[in-house]
């Protein structure tokens, strides 16, 4: 559940604790024993730990806050935490949100508490993935992280906005971990390669520059899957005449077999890749879309979330400006249904074209808007007596449907009508754009308007409103 770092007293390890570490640090996989052990030796991250950082200056200085280290897999969260606690002369304690309790917790806090008092040494709790918490157990650390008994460094994958409370997080400075480059994971693999004690150095293994290449591409900027895969691959590596071992590009694909899967279908990588593919789609760019489309489908995203975020962009950016983008939305979403993944996905993928190519006009979304801003910011008032059936006689006699023009019954079909209450008379909500089809009904809009400011005094040639079984609504 925990392991400690440096300490003191009765913290301190005993020679079967001693034995176990040295048992693990041979038999560790590749990316444990290459953990960076100072700050200079970590790789990728100098944008907030490099010379002359606000953090790095606080760790060594040993003036450290509460952190959250939040950023993709294999950047070096937990080996950073490590690095802290050692530069500062702390005692570390890890735990991983995903098994602890509000007990262990508790523990820890207790046990930090005491070696506080009996060694005055600091603790740094380090709680893995502790998006993972609920609120309960991140309550229980904040008043610990407040009065300074432990110094909190959590990580996490996700938006610690979204995921770590409030609270929690105004006592804490959220540090912000950036993917490795290629580079970086080149020169984390050359330094495995070479080094004698915790690496491979005595293995004489070498990797051909285009396995290098290949191996660092597929590690998605993820260290750790970069060295494992590394490991795995140089088990297989036979000697050459000359000693040397060759990792090639064909035993990295066997090692790898997939690329590192850094896409987190219910995470920050869902909601990111789904807001690309929209608005890629509203700068009408069918590369783009095809791109972040096939990255949902194919890191497992369920394809009929994706088909009803396009019906939605189909209503709400396109609109009609084009009015054949919603049904081809609903017809790529019933494929779907109706044929399943793989196939469905060329039906996705045809509407992405489509709707990247489209005509886009948002005034339908705007005016919906607009709308429900009255609905909710004046008062109801009734519905206009004129716009009223009136199945009964009550109905009718209290003034029901009366002076009702049924548009039918005038040229063009159209009559001008008070149809809004008096207090939003005259509102305007739907103002179509000067693209695609929105052109024609504009034009459309204003013949309306100018029949209406003709016709609205006209004289009444309606019919009586007629009974609910008869023809006319």
């Amino acid at each position: 559940m925990s392991s400690s770092g440096r300490g003191g007293g009765s913290d301190g390890p005993s020679l079967f604790d001693a034995a176990r570490v040295s048992q693990l640090s041979r038999s560790a996989p590749l990316s444990t024993r290459m953990r960076p052990r100072t700050l200079d030796e970590v790789v990728g991250q100098a944008q907030v730990l490099g010379p002359g950082t606000l953090l790095r200056k606080a760790i060594e200085s040993d003036r450290l806050a509460s952190l959250i280290l939040w950023g993709p897999p294999g950047t070096g969260k937990t080996t950073i935490a490590r690095i802290i606690a050692s530069t500062t002369r702390a005692h570390f304690v890890a735990q991983s949100a995903v098994s602890a309790g509000v007990a262990d917790l508790r523990k820890a806090v207790q046990e930090a508490r005491d070696r506080l008092g009996m060694h005055q040494q600091r603790t740094v709790l380090f709680i893995d993935e502790i998006h993972r918490f609920n609120k309960g157990q991140q309550d229980a650390i904040l008043p610990h992280v407040e009065d300074g008994t432990v110094i909190l460094i959590g990580a996490t994958t996700e938006n610690p906005s979204f995921e770590v409370n409030s609270a929690l997080l105004s006592r804490s400075r959220v540090v912000v971990l950036r993917a490795l480059e290629d580079a970086d994971i080149v020169e984390i693999l050359r330094r495995a390669l070479a080094d004698d004690d915790r690496g491979l150095g005595r293995d004489r293994i070498t990797v051909d520059p285009e396995a290098m290449a290949a191996l660092a591409n597929l590690a998605n900027g993820d260290a750790r899957f970069a060295l494992n895969t590394l490991e795995f691959a140089a088990t297989g590596v036979l000697r050459e005449p000359d000693g040397q071992r060759v990792v090639t590009v064909d035993l990295v694909a066997e090692a790898a077999q997939r690329r590192a899967g850094t896409y987190d279908k219910s995470g920050d990588d869902h909601f990111d890749a789904i807001s690309a593919l929209h608005k890629t789609l509203r700068g009408s760019d069918p590369n783009a879309a095809l791109y972040w489309l096939a990255r949902m489908l194919e890191r497992g995203d369920e394809p009929l979330y994706v088909a009803r975020r396009l019906v939605r962009f189909a209503s709400e950016d396109v609109g009609l400006a084009d009015p054949q983008a919603l049904p081809l939305a609903v017809a790529a979403q019933q494929a779907v249904h109706f044929i399943g993944m793989p196939e469905g996905a060329l039906a996705l993928a045809e509407l992405v074209v489509y709707l990247a190519l489209s005509p886009k006009s948002n005034a339908v979304y705007r005016g919906y808007k607009l709308a429900v801003a009255d609905v909710e910011s004046t008062r109801n008032d009734p519905v206009p007596l004129h716009l009223r059936n009136a199945p009964t006689k009550l109905m009718s006699s209290l003034g029901y449907g009366a002076g009702y023009r049924y548009a039918h019954d005038y040229d063009d079909g159209i009559v001008g009508q008070q149809n809004l209450p008096d207090n939003i008379r005259g509102h305007i909500y739907y103002q179509p754009r000067d693209r695609g089809y929105e052109i024609e009904l504009r034009q459309r809009m204003k013949r309306i308007e100018e029949i209406y400011s003709r016709t609205m005094t006209a004289p009444d040639r309606s019919e009586p409103e007629p009974e609910p079984d008869g023809e006319k609504p």
